[in-house]
């Protein structure tokens, strides 16, 4: 892709394909539109925005770039934290923004058909309005299902329901040669042939397009309640969440939170929990347990039996919150990252690591942060090791340093690079260095087969030869 056109001519070649209303030159575009969320990411503007409407005109755009050898990058709603939808600078964006429909609310099939641009809290509205539930909600429901697909999202519920992969059904995608392929369908298992549905599900937009997404829905259940329990050390924690992941509760939230990111928390939303400061100043792990249920009074006894077990577990008291206090603790976990945005982080990192690895986690990238003069703070899914570290080293050197070593302790104990966030173009270095080569090779074989001509998000997922 060295010899690519003047950018005066794709757009000439676009706006000629698809119609001006579609096309605009990148110069002329939002430049909201030229990042995501990533900490310290810097705005790429394209040669070319494009806004189209269906999946004809996708496939048009991507047969045209495949021709012309000029990589393009697909964008959701830009709520991504990995850097995966910021644009080449000679390259042609693909923003969603006019593909947002809900094209089908099946109850019979309990499933949605929705296009890339919908967001979450639009398609919950509709799916509570008929006693359903897709229960992704990573943090944002301001987030797109295109994007969520991407990058796989997952969020607090994954313990219960786990991510995106596991609700999504089948898909229409755009191929980097234009071919527009359809995969799985309206039903739960299938053995014909390859599941190109998971292939391309957290591809971050290097296979294919995502057009159209069949996604799995859930029965809402009525009832929730919420535990908050302050343990002395994050061992407990780690000791109690694999006994009432096995005690068949089956609880919606397992939320761990470090005592400096909930002080934090509790100030910038200003809550009050009502836990006494001797109690607060004695805590290193809180731990949140949310369990949902049909029946009000089988829930009581789910959360009866779960404060039994945390309070064997030493947690220094059990406080079963009121439903409103607990829906705002959860909103304050939520905007977590926005308030270490706030507070000049240089980095958030989403490592998954074996549950019962946690504290040895924890431990080892506290030590490591000392070593490296740097500070890290934590909170994160203890239900299934994916712990979130905001870092705070503004050198950038150092901190490569630092997240080195992080991402090869936690691989060493059996981890992975991401857990949710994608790898995207700030993560894919460590990637490099950690995943095996042979597994890196065989994805490199893959991508060209779905991308021959190397266009679809050239400077994401694989690290830089």
């Amino acid at each position: 892709m060295s010899d690519r056109p003047d950018p005066g001519a794709v757009l000439d070649r676009l706006t000629a394909e698809l119609g001006a209303a579609s096309v605009r030159p990148g110069a002329d575009a939002s430049p909201d539109l030229f990042v995501d969320e990533t900490l310290k990411a810097k705005p790429v503007a394209p040669a070319v925005v494009v806004t189209p409407s269906s999946t004809a005109e996708v496939a048009a755009v991507v047969r045209l770039a495949a021709e012309l050898g000029v990589p393009v990058t697909a964008r959701g709603a830009g709520t991504g934290l990995s850097g995966a939808c910021i644009p080449e600078p000679d390259g042609i964006l693909v923003s969603f923004e006019r593909m947002a429909a809900l094209l089908e609310l099946d109850e019979a099939n309990q499933v949605a058909v929705v296009q890339p641009g919908l967001t979450l809290a639009e398609l919950d509205a509709a799916t509570a309005a008929v006693g359903l539930v897709y229960p992704v909600f990573p943090g944002t429901l301001a987030a797109s299902l295109g994007g969520n697909v991407a990058t796989n999202a997952g969020g607090m519920r994954a313990v219960k329901y786990g991510v995106t992969r596991n609700q999504v059904l089948g898909l229409e995608a755009v191929l980097g040669t234009g071919e527009v392929v359809h995969t799985g369908g309206r039903f739960v298992k299938s053995t014909s042939g390859y599941d190109l549905t998971q292939l391309i599900v957290g591809s971050e937009g290097t296979l294919a397009l995502v057009t159209e997404a069949t996604l799995r829905l859930h029965p809402r259940l009525a009832h929730t309640a919420s535990i908050l329990t302050p343990f002395a050390s994050v061992d407990e924690v780690a000791e109690v969440v694999p006994r009432i992941v096995a005690s068949g509760v089956q609880p919606m939230i397992l939320e761990y939170i470090d005592r400096a990111t909930m002080t934090g928390l509790l100030r910038m939303n200003e809550l009050t929990l009502g836990v006494p400061d001797d109690v607060m100043a004695a805590t290193e792990a809180h731990l949140i347990v949310v369990l949902e249920g049909r029946d009000a009074g089988r829930l009581e006894v789910d959360v009866a039996d779960v404060a039994t077990q945390l309070a064997e577990a030493g947690a220094h008291d059990v406080y079963v919150l009121p439903s409103g206090q607990g829906a705002d603790l959860l909103a304050a976990r939520e905007s977590a990252f926005w308030m270490v945005k706030a507070a000049g982080a240089d980095d958030v990192i989403d490592m998954v690591v074996p549950r019962s690895r946690i504290p040895e986690y924890l431990r080892g990238a506290q030590l490591l942060a000392r070593t490296h003069g740097s500070k890290v703070f934590g909170c994160g899914h203890a239900g299934d090791g994916n712990i979130h570290f905001s870092v705070y080293e503004p050198d950038t050197a150092r901190r490569s340093r630092l997240l080195s070593a992080i991402f090869a302790m936690g691989h060493d104990m059996g981890g992975a690079v991401s857990g949710e966030h994608g790898l995207g173009r700030t993560k894919k270095g460590y990637y490099g260095r950690l995943v095996e080569p042979a597994s890196l090779a065989l994805q490199r074989r893959i991508k060209a087969a779905f991308d021959p001509a190397g266009i679809l998000n050239p400077g994401c997922i694989f690290p830089d030869d």
